[in-house]
């Protein structure tokens, strides 16, 4: 059955079909088969008109605002960019990057250092490093579309703002230091080997040479740094098409490199080395390798002779090794075919300084010799050993991400990324692996140990081996390691600038500006100034480690990405590419992390500091962004298989602690009428346990569903204000009683639910129009009793201290009367936590009666609060039996002639109308002509609680009718004897109180049950009342009856 709507591309909703499009004319839909969608189509799109948005959705400038946030058609601006393919878009520039500098100036020489296997491990470990990265990037770039920003755009949306962040930026450095290296190399290709004599520093001494060298590179490096930064500012097409041109250089230098192995098995080139002993000499100052010269019957001082004797006669005085070893040249590129591969296969470590010496060659040794100066022996610049090889190697490998680096760029970057990527790490795999095999099978040790070619007269070794030519080698790997330095300051400027669009980093905003067709220029500067400090630096070998740490945690990262995104199994994690498994994200990950604490593990610490430090920034000023990233799903996986964990019974004492349900009452408004709860909340939690802060509203929630929203949005800001830690849970119920009755069964989930009632004494609860009335209040500490559940009462709850404030004295009163489970003692306790009542001191009072022992008593609980590891003042307050004062009953008796006055009001004002709506809805139903009104008594809105005689017989003068005539009972009225006993210890209780604790900063009180039959609680409400008479701060405690504190360990 063919759906079909006749004037759907012309219609106007479908212009804009995302949502909210108000400009809708009713008559379009008559006729139209979809008018049963008809209310919906305001608010959701039609799918005709979603396709074909989404179909036109890789056209936009991306990587900048999220596609839900796009502006309005007539405000967006779509920048042309080109489009690549997955060849010249990324298979290339993975190519070019990754075959880099290090090919070329350092293979030869970790070779000669680890030795054919310890290379080859290096390199197998690197490359499995990078492809099994790889693959987690290939699934992750083909989970949906991605826009500018590449690597950075997919760690942040898998992993959340904070990583994305941290990992993004750590990338960020690591591409940039990359171009540094890059740049190092360039001029280190172009001092050595191009022109030597264009060094502007020259070193007066041999020893002087490193230092020159270093000032020179610095010279010429940020000579090229500023040269390349304005190459990349007039326009990435243009690095694109001199891309191609280095790249040519790379592959023709490669297949040079080939071409001379081949040519080394039938005809090995005549490359001489001259050794003295065992050591290898510089070619420096001297051309033939011997010590005297045959010529005309007679025999003649070289000029070897020269520099280790101090004069060219036969019998002058000689460097002691020069004189006991002889003088030997061999062949410095023997050829695939001699068997040098078994020489090579060992490591050769050696320290700074030490000789490069040929251990096949035999030598006499020489005791406790000084090390001359100027003697042109080849030395090793730097010490060697394994893992610092590993620091310097890895950067060969990077480079990975350059295609999707430039995500924007191309045409279809879900295809194109993967297959890019992999098949760009298959081929340099290969030619590492295949050069260390080679260059360990043709060259001889001793040259792959020299890494300047001194022993070749200043010749690149790698180049000497090449075919037709050396220069093929050295101008190749010069315009290679230029224009991989150029990608690098291509790609790192666009990675800041779609950071800083991105929000996440507040510092970063201005970075995200450029030219008016998208070029990051402001990032570019900064770029280029980070750059600067890798040239200053001036040491390739010292700035490889650099860059390899950031590489790694960001590769680290992309593995973990993908690791948590498929052990989740989240719904949307449905990638094109195929080929990936957790465990492979996962070995990724870990070797990662091992290979960073392998090349050096204080760089290791510095890089995960840099990036914990940027996570945190994130965490505490970045921008609330909600990306759906796997750390999300983690959390919520992690929490619900610890509420299922926890499920299981009520905790051990020594864990509990009080997870409160705070009972926030509202105004009209939805404001929050007692703020300071939420300050007591958050010093009595400091941050710890569970916090769940309920509300209640009267209504339905259909019609109260947006005042609950704003409600909420308000309790949340309140809560913000406040720093207290929790969740918001509002109700909207019939009534008030049965909205909190509600929040006290059901607040919570599983395991993580209160344990504890915090709510404020109801201040106005002798006004009868009051919303919430003692009534419910008193319903509520039922509740609490039936839930098992603690309950604390805050009494003058606006006099409570906020957050800011500071007590630099004072004490908190606990009055122990009855033992309920040892909250009293625990709340003061944590109460002292935190900074309003760090100051406080906290005194225990408790109550003996007349035939207790009260110095035992007061023994006893110093006892028992050491044991519990609390220190208090402790004091015993005898109560004296003594007559009940005729105050006491004056009370009682004004008190039972208030509740009988409210019993013979026959009907409250609410009774009354709901009477009123009872027998309009009866009439109602049975259209009955004949009415029946029933007149309930007219009763004062407000009944004035405090009753006197005068008072009392103005209103029975008032209220003439029948119903009204109990009241001449209430002056003959005996006070019930218990309600007498309970006000005599209220009465009792409050002198004492007040006598001991009137001053203090805060007093807690046991407070008592309500009454078991329901006919005194007005009376009960009374009783508290005149407990606490007196007192500014009181927070009345009712335990849940469970043990909270413990003495045990």
């Amino acid at each position: 059955m063919a759906w079909r709507c006749p004037r759907g591309d012309g219609n106007p909703r479908e212009n804009s079909p995302f949502i909210n499009h108000t400009e809708v004319e009713q008559e379009s839909f008559e006729g139209k088969n979809m008018a049963l969608f008809e209310e919906e189509m305001d608010s959701n799109p039609m799918v005709s008109s979603l396709l074909n948005k989404l179909a036109n959705y890789t056209n936009l400038s991306q990587g900048v605002v999220e596609h839900e946030e796009h502006e309005d058609d007539s405000k967006r601006r779509e920048v042309k960019s080109p489009r690549m393919g997955t060849f010249i878009g990324v298979y290339l520039p993975c190519l070019q990057n990754i075959l880099g500098v290090i090919l070329f100036l350092r293979l030869t020489w970790i070779v000669g250092a680890a030795g054919v296997l310890e290379s080859f491990l290096i390199v197998f470990m690197c490359c499995t490093c990078t492809m099994l990265t790889a693959i987690s990037m290939s699934a992750i770039a083909t989970n949906g579309v991605v826009p500018a920003g590449g690597s950075y755009y997919m760690i942040s949306r898998s992993l959340g703002p904070e990583f994305g962040g941290a990992v993004g930026l750590c990338f960020y450095l690591g591409t940039t230091f990359a171009g540094a290296m890059y740049i190092l190399g360039t001029i280190e290709i172009f001092l050595t080997y191009i022109s030597p004599s264009a060094a502007i520093i020259q070193a007066e001494t041999a020893e002087g040479e490193a230092a020159a060298m270093l000032h020179n590179m610095r010279v010429y490096g940020t000579c090229t740094l500023v040269l390349m930064a304005m190459v990349v500012f007039v326009g990435v097409k243009y690095v694109n098409k001199l891309a191609l041109v280095f790249l040519a250089c790379v592959v023709l230098s490669i297949l040079a490199i080939y071409a001379g192995v081949i040519k080394t098995a039938f005809d090995p080139p005549d490359i001489p080395v001259c050794l003295l002993g065992n050591r290898t000499l510089s070619r420096r100052g001297f051309d033939v390798c011997a010590k005297f010269l045959a010529a005309d019957n007679s025999t003649m001082p070289t000029a070897l002779w020269g520099i280790f004797c101090n004069s060219s006669m036969p019998n002058a005085t000689c460097d002691e090794y020069f004189a006991q070893n002889n003088v030997t040249e061999i062949q410095g590129i023997p050829g695939v075919a001699s068997g040098v591969l078994l020489d090579n296969l060992w490591s050769a470590y050696a320290d700074k300084g030490a000789f490069v010496e040929r251990k096949s060659t035999p030598s006499v040794p020489v005791p406790e010799e000084s090390r001359a100066s100027g003697l042109p022996y080849v030395l090793t610049d730097i010490m060697t050993y394994f893992t610092m090889l590993v620091g310097i190697y890895f950067p060969s490998v990077t480079g990975i991400m350059a295609g999707s680096n430039r995500s924007g760029d191309l045409r279809d970057a879900q295809k194109s990324i993967p297959t890019g990527t992999i098949l760009a790490i298959v081929t340099t795999s290969f030619i590492y692996l295949s050069c260390i095999v080679l260059f360990g099978a043709c060259i001889e040790g001793v040259i792959l140990r020299d890494k300047f070619g001194e022993a070749l007269q200043g010749k690149l070794v790698i180049g000497m081996l090449a075919w037709p030519s050396p220069w093929v080698i050295v101008i190749g790997s010069f315009f290679s390691t230029c224009g991989a330095g150029l990608q690098s300051l291509t790609g790192a400027p666009r990675l800041l600038q779609a950071i800083a669009r991105d929000g996440i980093i507040p510092f970063l905003q201005v970075f995200g500006h450029g030219k008016a067709n998208g070029e990051p220029t402001w990032a570019l500067l900064l770029t280029a100034l980070i750059c600067e400090t890798g040239i200053l630096i001036a040491s390739l070998d010292s700035v490889a480690p650099i860059l390899s740490m950031f590489f790694l945690m960001c590769y680290m990262f992309v593995n973990l990405a993908c690791a948590v995104q498929t052990l989740l199994r989240t719904p949307n994690w449905r990638p094109r590419f195929q080929y990936y498994h957790w465990a492979l994200s996962f070995l990724g990950m870990s070797l990662c992390l091992a290979l960073m604490f392998i090349c050096s593990w204080y760089y290791a610490l510095f890089a995960m500091l840099i990036a914990g430090c940027i996570y945190k920034y994130i965490e505490y000023r970045g921008a609330e962004k909600e990306w759906g990233d796997g750390i999300r799903g983690l959390s919520l996986n992690a929490a619900r298989y610890a509420l299922l964990r926890v499920e299981h019974g009520p905790p051990h004492t020594k864990n509990w602690r009080p997870q409160v349900l705070v009972m926030l009452s509202l105004d009209e408004e939805q404001r929050v009428r007692h703020p300071r709860l939420l300050s007591l909340t958050t010093q009595l939690k400091a941050g710890k346990g569970l916090t769940i802060v309920g509300s209640v509203l009267e209504g339905t929630y259909l019609d109260k569903h947006v005042e609950a929203q704003r409600a909420e949005e308000n309790i949340r800001s309140l809560m913000g204000v406040e720093k207290t830690k929790g969740f918001c849970q509002l109700v909207v119920s019939s009534s008030l009683r049965d909205g909190m009755s509600h929040l006290i069964q059901s607040a919570g989930l599983g395991g993580m639910k209160h344990n504890t009632v915090l709510m404020a004494w109801p201040e106005s609860w002798k006004q009868e129009d009051n919303t919430f009335s003692w009534k419910n209040f008193v319903e509520t500490v039922r509740d609490t009793t039936a839930a098992q559940q603690a309950l604390l009462v805050a009494k003058n709850v606006d006099l409570f201290p906020q957050n800011q404030e500071r007590f630099s004295d004072g004490d908190i009163d606990v009055w122990w009367v009855v033992h309920d489970g040892g909250l009293l003692m625990l709340l003061p306790f944590l109460l002292r936590q935190h900074k309003v009542w760090r100051k406080c001191r906290m005194r225990i009072f408790t109550v003996a009666q007349v035939d207790d022992n009260s110095i035992q008593m007061k023994k006893d609980l110093q006892m028992f609060l050491y044991h519990l590891r609390i220190s208090a003042e402790v004091e015993v307050v005898e109560m004296v039996e003594n007559d009940i004062s005729a105050f006491t009953y004056e009370k009682t008796l004004m008190m039972e002639q208030r509740s009988q006055m409210l019993k013979q009001m026959q009907l409250s004002k609410t009774e009354r109308e709901r009477e009123a709506q009872l027998i309009h809805d009866r009439n109602t139903a049975s259209h009955s002509v004949v009415a029946t009104r029933t007149q309930a008594p007219s009763t004062p809105d407000k009944v004035q609680m405090t009753w006197t005689k005068e008072k009392l017989i103005a209103e029975k003068y008032k209220n003439k009718e029948p119903g009204m005539s109990g009241f001449k009972d209430l002056f003959s009225l005996k006070p019930n004897q218990s309600n007498v006993r309970r006000m005599h210890t209220a009465v009792k209780l409050n002198g004492v109180v007040l006598s001991r604790s009137r001053g203090a900063q805060l007093v807690l009180l046991n407070m008592p049950g309500p009454p078991r039959n329901r006919q005194g609680d007005e009376n009960y409400m009374e009783f508290l009342e005149v407990l606490t008479e007196g007192l500014d701060r009181v927070l009345l405690v009712r335990g849940s009856g469970q043990e909270v504190v413990t003495i045990y360990s």
